[in-house]
């Protein structure tokens, strides 16, 4: 049997000076090929072409793949998670299995038991086989049985009988949250919203920004549902006359996720948004936040500097904690102090001292902030500028030698410096400590699978000021299609659109005369900043995003 770096080089993926890495067929050369892999020789397809054709099996992408629904109902979903395997297709009284690795027997010998029939092996890339189990194998058609099986059982809306529940797993109850949260996970979502209506309960998702009904259940099981949310949460399950937050964990695909839960009363009961908290964000480079190459460089000159003030503005849901908390692993090193004040603390992060606000106790931001200044900081992340105390020691901490990072609620970056003036900072002040705004908002990324190229007319372009030279032709767009890696949404994914104003000395003499804000932005864009639209026509240049997406989120 050929070793698997001479099936490489059969097929073309090595060249064959790399034959004599390999000493043997066994361990040594399996050895040599995670080293390819690490190096960058090979990738993933080409490695799993290459055990298909040492296999001597068919390879197959399942992106486009037409998986038969009657094979994926022969073998449970616990088995094809367990074994990462995906029946799909019967052919010839034979079960075709589409694995990762062929030589897998046991997963065989499971499918051949549950399907019974005899199985055909097909090789697929494992995170496309992945990606098509979490498409197949949803659990909305479980979710669909409970939910008719609750209805059937007329489940009584009395919160309490749902507390005896809470401790067994099978319970119908505990198995619908359950899966709820696992689906939301599956399918990336930020948030969850369960919101009570005057006959049933409906469940939405929010998926790369944009809601999504996915789910009805009887008005029945709606006490307990919520009851079971706030027992994993810890919040009281008596008190349903006012909002309440709380905090629960959940492990799913071998990791924890913490999601942060909200109640809020209706008048046909407690609504329930639990934000899924995903702490890859607080590993990511800062790179990831897809800054023009101008942006990254007025940026990075800010954050790399000892001290000043950086804010991040925008609105709720628009990536001011990631690009903040990016900035802070970018900072964050072992001989400097970084402390944090947040409400809630959203993102758990190592070697950062995170505080959370607690106003019953009487830490606010304004107190935490005046506590941790005598706590010897380098860097201060403060969650949100709201008021002006919390204002006024900011800017004070900025001007002696500290660098705080912050949010506020502004539409624009020019805005941020008139907004700190309404909040009764004085102008020159605000001049002196500001170093950087960055406004942004999250625009839904097109999927590379399926995009296609758009037609736009030239006066289509310039009514919307797209910023192109008519004499050089039409600028390649594309628009969204829609296929099934993307759900036939067209998109996949989110990316941030930025507003990066540094403040130079004409916008300082600017705040300290107390200008208005479009005055700001017009000194601000004459030295070069990029508004949010520009930005993101820039982005619709690169392939990376769409004019019709830009549009929505962009004014």
């Amino acid at each position: 049997m050929a070793s698997m770096t001479e099936i490489l080089i059969l097929h073309g993926h090595l060249p064959i000076e790399q034959l004599d890495i390999v000493t043997s067929e066994t361990a040594e050369d399996e050895a040599a090929v995670r080293d390819l892999l690490a190096r960058g020789v090979i990738n993933d397809i080409q490695l799993t072409k290459a055990r298909a054709a040492q296999a001597n099996l068919p390879f197959v992408e399942l992106v486009d793949y037409p998986v038969d629904r009657t094979a994926i109902s022969m073998v449970s979903a616990a088995i094809c998670r367990r074994h990462e395997v995906l029946p799909i297709g019967v052919i010839n009284g034979r079960i075709t299995l589409a694995m990762a690795d062929p030589g897998n027997v046991l997963a065989i010998d499971d499918v051949r038991a549950a399907a019974r029939m005899q199985v055909t092996p097909v090789v697929a890339e494992r995170a496309d086989l992945l990606a098509a189990i979490d498409r197949n194998l949803r659990a909305d058609d479980e979710l669909s049985d409970l939910t008719t099986t609750l209805e059937e059982e007329n489940a009584p809306a009395d919160p309490n009988l749902s507390i005896s529940d809470a401790s067994d797993d099978d319970a119908p109850i505990v198995r619908f949250v359950n899966l709820l949260v696992s689906q939301a996970i599956q399918d990336h979502a930020s948030d969850i919203h369960i919101e009570p209506a005057e006959h049933d309960v409906r469940v939405r998702y929010r998926i790369d920004g944009v809601l999504h009904a996915m789910q009805s259940a009887p008005k029945s099981i709606q006490n307990g549902v919520i009851s079971r949310l706030k027992i994993m949460s810890d919040i009281d399950i008596a008190e349903r006359r006012k909002p309440q937050d709380g905090r629960m964990s959940v492990s799913h695909g071998g990791r924890q996720i913490d999601l942060r839960v909200a109640t809020l009363p209706t008048v046909w009961g407690e609504k329930v948004v639990m934000r899924i908290l995903d702490n890859t964000n607080t590993g990511m480079d800062i790179r990831d936040l897809a800054l023009l190459e101008r942006n990254f460089e007025a940026y990075k000159a800010s954050y790399t500097k000892p001290y000043g003030m950086i804010l991040v503005t925008g609105p709720t849901g628009s990536g001011k904690s990631t690009t903040l908390y990016t900035t802070l692993n970018a900072v964050a090193r072992p001989e400097i102090n970084v402390i944090t004040v947040e409400d809630p603390v959203e993102y758990r992060m190592r070697g950062v001292n995170q505080v959370q606000v607690n106003p019953k106790a009487g830490l606010t931001f304004a107190s935490a902030l005046r506590s941790i200044l005598r706590s010897d900081p380098d860097v201060v992340l403060l969650g949100e500028i709201r008021d002006h105390e919390t204002a006024q020691i900011a800017i004070e901490a900025s001007l002696t030698g500290h660098l705080v990072l912050s949010t506020l609620h502004t539409n624009d970056a020019p805005s941020a410096v008139t907004r700190l003036t309404e909040m009764g900072i004085e102008p020159f002040l605000v001049g002196s400590a500001l170093d950087c705004v960055v406004a942004q908002r999250l625009a839904r990324r097109l999927c590379d699978r399926c995009k296609a190229p758009a037609e736009h007319s030239v006066e289509d372009l310039q009514r919307l000021r797209f910023g192109f030279d008519p004499a050089e032709g039409l600028p390649l767009i594309y628009q969204a299609v829609g296929c099934a890696s993307c759900s036939k949404t067209g998109y996949r994914g989110r990316l941030a659109v930025h507003e990066v104003m540094t403040v130079t000395e004409e916008i300082e003499r600017l705040a300290v005369a107390r200008a208005s804000s479009a005055d700001i932005g017009r000194a601000a864009r004459e030295q070069g900043m990029l508004t949010l639209r520009e930005d993101g026509w820039a982005k619709v240049r690169l392939g990376m995003t769409s004019v019709e997406e830009i549009l929505r989120v962009v004014a």
